[in-house]
């Protein structure tokens, strides 16, 4: 084999596999490390396999309002089933990885990875690799919480591989995952429990959109304990996990899941040996242009602790590659990144909150639409969509927008366009609006619902 390279890149997540591909396409000797499968965690135990699991979970909902519209259902569900048809899939998605890799003509090997110096990178086998640079792309890990017991529970990632659906679940955590495995877990019909430190799931985001998710887990059997945490797990005789919490309270659950955010995966890969800089979390510190406090070592994805989201690895592994090996200075901006929350309901999100334009802004016009979804009108499901513009006044330019319920990650990514080309409100205003969809309220809104003038909200 060779151990010889232009470049070494250590992971085979989303932002180490595009590094990889086009460095080799700007000519560079690549090789690539992965010490567990090809995909990382998006492809492997995150936003894939999440999704196909979020899509079984809404069955449920279609189910119950399919008599509405003349359909008589006998449905049953499987989770054996399920989880043998996801993990097929993910077979299928990693052998395409491992594809593009080989036609790209990177090196891939499948070992673990140490650093051992500024251009030097060992393996467990016992090969040392050369290179002029080294790539760090390993993302994150989960975090659990160092409580006793703490062995009893699980986390995203043993979630994906549970022998059978548990009937109760305690999840302890606010963010995406937390938000996202309640729906799953709810939908397929398990008693879910979701426990926070805080006051209100999804921090961050706009307020209007933290409380539809609330509202809408509610109305699935969802029960939200705000305020305290877990604080020791032991097992019953029954095989359930008894968890004691920081209140004095204690209640059994079949499961118990960890939810509690994820930290950089930088934990054994010898960044000290290259006097490579990590700040507090384990995140290693880059500057703008992923580049380390070793100039040869760069990192790109969520070892950085930068925007965890795996769009963005894929950017700053082609702004990498671009930068280095293609000789053209590129950046990634993270001004105006939408995301989605696969919750039910749903989320888009694009741009400022409302908390957060009131902030920085001295005057901003909010427009907000409630109503239910259509696919509801013909059955008694209470539940309603929210869609929000934020603009500024003096200029009218979009400052957010936010979407709650049917189909809200897939508007908001076109959204995210003219937001990025700067639009205002006019623009949207002069768009023809497609009737009837739940879009259409986005160029169709006419007045603000209120004004925020200098942190004070009125009536417009």
């Amino acid at each position: 084999m060779e151990k010889t390279f232009d470049l070494v890149v250590i992971g085979g997540g989303s932002g180490g596999v595009r590094a990889a591909r086009m460095a080799a396409g700007f000519g560079a000797r690549v090789a690539l490390v992965e010490e567990f499968r090809y995909g990382g965690t998006c492809v492997i135990r995150g936003c894939v396999p999440k999704k196909l699991l979020v899509f079984a979970s809404r069955f449920a909902d279609t189910f119950d309002i399919a008599p509405s519209f003349g359909w008589q259902v006998d449905a049953r569900f499987d989770w054996p089933t399920l989880i043998a048809n996801k993990d097929r899939e993910i077979d299928r998605l990693e052998k395409i990885y491992g594809t593009l890799l080989e036609a790209a003509g990177v090196t891939a090997i499948k070992d673990r990875a140490t650093i051992t110096g500024p251009n030097t990178v060992r393996l467990d086998s016992g090969d040392e690799l050369h290179a002029e640079h080294i790539l760090v792309a390993t993302g994150g890990t989960p975090f659990t919480p160092a409580i006793e017991g703490a062995e009893l529970g699980i986390s995203s990632n043993e979630a994906f591989h549970l022998e059978q659906l548990p009937k109760s679940i305690l999840i302890e955590g606010g963010g995406y995952i937390a938000v996202e495995f309640a729906t799953i877990f709810a939908g397929l019909g398990s008693e879910v429990t979701l426990i926070y430190r805080r006051d209100k799931i999804l921090r961050g985001f706009d307020m209007d959109v933290r409380d539809c998710v609330e509202d809408g887990l509610h109305q699935r059997g969802v029960r939200f304990r705000y305020g305290y945490h877990t604080a020791k797990l032991a097992k019953q005789d029954d095989g359930k996990v008894c968890v004691s919490f920081s209140n004095g309270e204690e209640a059994p659950f079949d499961a118990v899941m960890f939810a509690t955010g994820r930290h950089p995966n930088t934990k054994g890969l010898g960044l000290e040996n290259a006097g490579v800089e990590c700040d507090q979390t384990g995140a290693i510190v880059v500057d703008e242009y992923s580049r380390s406090s070793c100039p040869s070592i760069h990192a790109v994805g969520d070892v950085t602790g930068r925007a965890a989201l795996t769009p963005v690895a894929i950017r700053e592994g082609a702004a990498f590659a671009q930068t280095v090996f293609h000789h053209t200075p590129t950046t990634v901006p993270y001004d105006l990144i939408p995301t989605a929350v696969f919750s039910e309901p749903e989320v888009g999100t694009v741009g400022l909150s409302e908390e957060d334009a009131a902030s920085r802004y001295r005057s901003i016009d909010v427009y907000v639409a409630r109503f239910r979804p259509m696919q509801n009108t013909l059955s008694d499901r209470p539940e309603k969509m929210m869609l929000k513009l934020i603009t500024e006044t003096a200029s009218g330019r979009v400052l957010g927008c936010h979407i709650a319920g049917p189909g809200a990650g897939e508007m908001i990514q076109l959204v995210a366009i003219p937001m990025g080309m700067g639009a205002t409100k006019a623009d949207f205003d002069r768009t023809v609006a497609v009737h009837p969809t739940a879009a259409e309220e986005l160029v169709t809104l006419k007045a603000p619902s209120y004004c925020i003038i200098d942190g004070e909200k009125k009536t417009a």
